[in-house]
């Protein structure tokens, strides 16, 4: 069972749906595929939210051209391992006091 997010939309769902299916795709084939009434400039705008999840990823990213495709997140998110609500962790970086000098010395150098 998929763990949508409180930040996502039904249309959403159907573009990783059709990404997934399909390995890649733009926003105006998808507007004239997808029977859920969204626009272009719709689907376009969902795409980048989806983007910003890291559901999806630009695979071609060109002034005027823009196709999308799924990431192993979003293929997670459709067979329901991944929780849609939760954030995703990036790494930070450590405050000054916690840094151990040359601890990777060791590492094959």
């Amino acid at each position: 069972m998929r763990r949508t997010g409180q930040w996502m939309q039904l249309l959403d769902d159907r573009i990783l749906e059709k990404l997934a299916r399909e390995g890649l795709s733009w926003p105006s084939q998808m507007a004239r595929d997808l029977r859920v009434g969204g626009s272009e400039a719709r689907i376009h705008e969902r795409c980048r939210v989806l983007c910003e999840a890291g559901l999806i990823e630009p695979f071609l990213d060109e002034p005027g051209v823009e196709m999308f495709e799924i990431s192993v997140w979003g293929m997670l998110y459709l067979e329901g391992e991944v929780d849609a609500n939760l954030d995703r962790p990036t790494p930070g970086t450590r405050p000054p006091d916690k840094v151990r000098p040359g601890w990777w010395v060791g590492f094959g150098i």
